[in-house]
């Protein structure tokens, strides 16, 4: 069962500097009805003006991802971690007993658009710790590239929880199939373009919480890029019970 929702249904959030799209509830936006799904906490599809951003503020117990759609993105952090990440970086910080950082727009001249993902850990009071690959667009092109897991796997950034996100591209004829094991729930975001997913049209900024598929075939896709997420079997995390 493919549940869809559409970009226009996610939450907003306007602060001049900051041009903010919510997937589930976060900070002044408030649904109940969309607390997360399973360890998938926060969705936030975020434009930052030039030479502005997130001053530091701290985390904790938290695995937290960027991933850049357009324009560059400057982070420091309390651990020393100091990177510009651009298109195609995937930036993980495990929070753990507690981080501060900052985000800021690089550019003095361009907008950043960016994706901030949250997902809930399996272990609390963690080592905190800092990562940031690029998965290069050939890597992502008409196919669906690992970018985080819990071991690794395929050289990608290692994630303290049982989820497994995927990056893909996708344009034209080029398709792609993902298997999803019997017991696993699934979620899909559109970051941009237009896809089609198991028969089911997604634009841009579409998301949707899928159950019960044990395939999830893209297609007719149009510029699109998504990520998916291979999530446990469960519709909120247990982490904060």
């Amino acid at each position: 069962m493919i549940e869809l929702r559409k970009a226009d249904q996610r939450g907003r959030g306007e602060h001049g500097w900051l041009s903010s799209r919510h997937t589930f509830s976060f900070a002044n936006y408030y649904d109940p009805k969309q607390i997360g799904f399973s360890d998938l906490l926060v969705i936030n599809d975020d434009r930052v003006a030039q030479a502005r951003g997130f001053g530091k503020h701290p985390h904790r117990d938290m695995e937290i991802f960027s991933y850049v759609l357009e324009g560059a993105l400057e982070h420091k952090d309390s651990m020393g971690n100091g990177s510009v990440i651009v298109p195609g970086d995937v930036q993980l910080m495990s929070a753990g007993t507690g981080v501060t950082h900052s985000e800021f727009n690089h550019s003095a001249n361009e907008p950043v658009h960016f994706l901030q993902i949250w997902i809930a850990p399996n272990v609390k009071g963690a080592q905190p710790r800092y990562a940031q690959k690029n998965f290069s667009e050939a890597e992502k092109q008409g196919k669906l590239r690992l970018v985080l897991s819990p071991d690794g796997a395929e050289d990608s950034l290692e994630i303290r929880q049982d989820a497994r996100v995927y990056a893909g591209r996708f344009d034209g004829a080029e398709s792609a199939k993902l298997a999803i094991g019997a017991d696993r729930f699934a979620y899909v975001h559109v970051a941009r373009g237009s896809v089609s997913v198991n028969g089911v049209a997604f634009g841009e900024g579409d998301g949707a919480r899928i159950r019960n598929e044990r395939e999830l075939t893209f297609s007719q896709g149009d510029d699109a890029e998504v990520l998916v997420f291979d999530l446990r079997n469960m519709e909120s995390s247990e982490f904060w019970s």
